[in-house]
Order: structure tokens, then sequence, then C-alpha cells
């Protein structure tokens, strides 16, 4: 069984009707080149130059005009539309969640992740990010079935996590998603790698949409949105620039890699011996 994927790359900005209108001009063009499911990046609604402004663009899930938007597009296309990530507001909670939601071609809401992993960190190039103080960490990782196979959902900074990402597959995960926003200093160093990694380690296809160019605030953001395949080749790249990427997923290829290296049936227990320690006293 095989199925045509698209990645969406665009340049968030503070305007979100802009945001939502580059987006679809994408998306549909998508559908035209005959893809089946899209997927958009991280931070589809905004990328504001402060946090602030991204918290007070966000909205409860049944109001959020970003999300309605997107439901919309995917009842008139008949597309699975797969939005990589919007700021939705919580009950009793200051915080935000930054939350991924997968959309069925009949506008319905199929699943929704919250991040869990927040990327608060100082590259030492001047860029510092403390996604904590405005995002509260989801706690559960989520599986989700597609008319084709079972996707398990991410985002972004979760990438980092392989513990995440070997869970989802042994609970039967044969695609990932990580919509992203990446920088550009990290893109460069792993982008590729990692998501390769991610790819290869769990024997899954790994479906990566991204953010490019350069935002509010001055962030740039590294692009490269990728379509990776079990066996660690890169299907699709998207490059630095806006536009979209576009694959076929051929589900046979899940069984083949993992029937090649069935490293997911191979976990043994063991414990950390501290030898050195050990060896002191």
């Amino acid at each position: 069984m095989a199925f045509k994927l698209a990645c969406i790359q665009i340049t968030s900005g503070e305007d979100i009707s802009a945001n939502i209108a580059a987006a679809t001009r994408l998306i549909r063009d998508a559908k035209a080149a005959g893809a089946e499911i899209v997927a958009t990046p991280e931070n589809s609604a905004i990328m504001a130059a402060r946090g602030e402004t991204t918290v007070a663009a966000a909205a409860p899930e049944e109001t959020h005009p970003v999300l309605a938007a997107y439901r919309a597009l995917a009842e008139e296309t008949g597309l699975w539309i797969l939005l990589g990530s919007i700021g939705v507001r919580l009950p009793d909670e200051r915080r935000i969640a930054n939350r991924s939601l997968l959309i069925t071609p009949n506008g319905a809401i199929a699943a929704r992740y919250d991040k869990i992993h927040m990327f608060d960190v100082d590259l030492g190039t001047g860029e510092r990010y403390e996604e904590s103080r405005r995002y509260r960490p989801g706690a559960a990782a989520r599986l989700v079935p597609l008319p084709w196979g079972l996707l398990g959902m991410t985002v972004c900074y979760d990438l980092r996590f392989p513990q995440l990402y070997r869970a989802l597959a042994k609970g039967g995960a044969q695609f990932l998603s990580i919509p992203s926003a990446f920088t550009r200093p990290t893109g460069a160093a792993h982008w590729h790698v990692l998501m390769r990694a991610r790819a290869i380690e769990t024997g899954c296809f790994v479906f990566a949409p991204a953010q490019c160019g350069v935002h509010p605030g001055e962030r740039k953001t590294y692009g490269h949105s990728l379509i990776v395949d079990p066996w660690g080749e890169v299907l699709a790249d998207g490059g630095d620039a806006p536009g979209f990427v576009i694959a076929e997923i051929d589900i046979a290829k899940v069984a083949e890699a993992r029937r090649r290296i069935p490293s997911l049936g191979h976990d043994r227990p063991f414990s950390l011996d501290r030898a050195a320690e050990k060896a002191a006293e």
C-alpha cells in the first residue's frame, strides 16, 4: 500500500491571516500534485518576536481561528492535514500548550499531541530560548491510526529524545511526524543526521515539515523539510525557501527495514556499573 505525503515549508510571522494564506496556497498546490496527507510546521499560526505575543495569540481549541481555518480546508480539499502546532490556551493555566493536531478529510480532529520536551537552551551565539516559561509541557505520547498505518506524533525538540521514538515504534508506529522550527545553528549541525537516525533506529518513515527564513525578532530557522524512509534515505528535502516537498510513501518499506535490522525486538535489560568508582575504593 502506498500514498503521497507532502510537507509544507513556510516563514511564519506575526500576521496570522498571512500565515494561514501562505500555507493554504501551498496545501492546495500539494493537493494538485497528488498529496493525500499534508503536514505543516511547528508554530504554523504565528512566530513572534516576543513570547508575550505568542501567548496572547493563543485561544482555546474550540474557538481557535487557525484550527477552524485548517479544519475547513481539510473538508474543502478532502485531505488529511497534520497541523504541525499552534498555541492552545488551557483552562486554569497561565501557560499554553504547543499542540499538534491531526485533522481528517471531513474536518474532524482525529488526534492531538502536546509537545513534551521544552527548548530551554542558550546556544552561546546570543540566542536563548525558554519555552517552559510560556508552554506547559505535555505528558503523554500519542499514536493515531491513519488509513495506511499508525502515526506517532511529536514536535521539534522532541527529536533529541530517542527514547520517545523507540516507545512509539514499539507501540506500533510506522510513521513519525516531527513538525519543527529548528534554529539555523542547530539545524546546520544536527537536523539531517538526527532525522535520519530516528528513522533508522525505529524502522519508521519520518515526516518533518519545517519553518524557514527570517522571522520577527531576527529569529532564523533552518528549513530543509524532510521526508525520510525507514532505511534512512532522504526522499525529499525542502531546501531553505518556502514551498512544499512530496514523496510516495510505500508502507512495505517499514516491514522490509525491520526485517533486515530487527533491533526493535532485541532490547535487553542491563545495569549501569560504575566500575571506575568501585576500583577507587
